[in-house]
């Protein structure tokens, strides 16, 4: 992904800086996106939680020229007039329902409160709005969260990105180097949409400058078969890579199901049942993002699974 600091991207030219308040400034997508709003020349405020202002992130942003400001999300007076004074709200925060239900709230209701006219949750996922309810613990909290959303009196945008890129990694199951296997389920011919976290964070700064976007965004920095996949990461590390089907997506099911029994894991936001569940979600397609809004933002170039995974010549 390549972006000139001086370029003025859509939605981006306005007579003095636009203020944007970005909560969950400190984690891995909030300091990129933090970084990509102060390229385009926003004013960014970040919030922290109580203390976090001398860790390392914050100290990191604070030499991009962002101004860090400590909130509890119970005050409402104080987040309030965090967020008083700016155009958009953009959340990246990350946890289960106390953070994307409730803390989310706090967030909305003061952003309202203080007026501000637009709002970005922290969804960043696959299309979740295609999928019923209980095929995915974390998606039915940001549905849950979207219920709260649509009531309120501000111009709502989510961006939904597939899977980020890096996963495949590492993390994601799919790509097994060891084996020389794409590991999947069901058809492998099943188109699944992957972003890197770079470019899902640049697409995030450019749509928070823009005042008319629509409630929804859908964006995919590549998208690629279980097939495509087994020719780019073969092609990216020089090494011959072989499909390995697994099972049906009903095994895939009865897995899920399984490990959530024997190791449930309540407290942690990913646990390994809920990347499976997250897995089951793409290749189904159930989740697979329409009518991509890529061309939305031209100044930005997209990273393609191959190009990331021959960065360094391997996983």
């Amino acid at each position: 992904m390549s972006i000139e600091p001086h370029s003025q991207p859509t939605g981006t030219i306005h007579s003095a800086p636009a203020t944007i308040v970005l909560a969950g400034a400190t984690g891995a997508l909030g300091l990129l996106i933090a970084h990509h709003l102060r390229l385009r020349g926003a004013a960014v405020r970040a919030l922290v939680r109580p203390g976090a202002r001398g860790k390392a992130e914050a100290a990191s942003l604070q030499l991009q020229g962002v101004e860090v400001v400590e909130v509890e999300y119970d005050n409402k007076a104080q987040l309030t007039q965090a967020c008083t004074g700016a155009s958009c709200v953009v959340s990246a925060l990350s946890g289960l329902r106390a953070v994307i239900v409730d803390a989310q709230t706090q967030l909305l209701e003061a952003a309202v409160a203080a007026g501000v006219p637009r709002f970005i949750p922290s969804d960043f996922s696959a299309d979740f709005t295609r999928l019923p309810e209980g095929a995915n613990r974390n998606f039915d909290l940001r549905r849950e969260f979207h219920r709260r959303l649509d009531q309120a009196p501000i111009q709502a945008t989510s961006i939904l990105n597939g899977m980020f890129m890096e996963l495949l990694k590492g993390q994601a199951p799919l790509v097994q180097p060891g084996i020389g296997r794409i590991v999947y389920w069901g058809d492998a011919d099943q188109l699944l949409d992957f972003t890197t976290m770079v470019d899902t964070a640049a697409f995030t700064a450019a749509a928070a400058l823009d005042p008319t976007t629509p409630r929804y965004l859908r964006v995919a920095g590549d998208v690629q078969s279980i097939r495509g996949l087994q020719a780019s990461v073969s092609a990216a590390t020089g090494q011959p890579f072989k499909l390995l089907r697994v099972g049906s997506l009903g095994f895939l099911g009865t897995m899920i199901k399984l490990t959530k029994t024997l190791a449930p894991s309540p407290t942690e936001v990913f646990p390994p049942w809920q990347g499976m569940q997250y897995l089951h979600n793409m290749l189904s397609g159930q989740a697979k993002l329409e009518a991509l809004d890529n061309a939305r933002y031209p100044d930005i170039r997209y990273t393609t699974v191959r190009e990331l995974l021959a960065e360094k010549r391997g996983l």
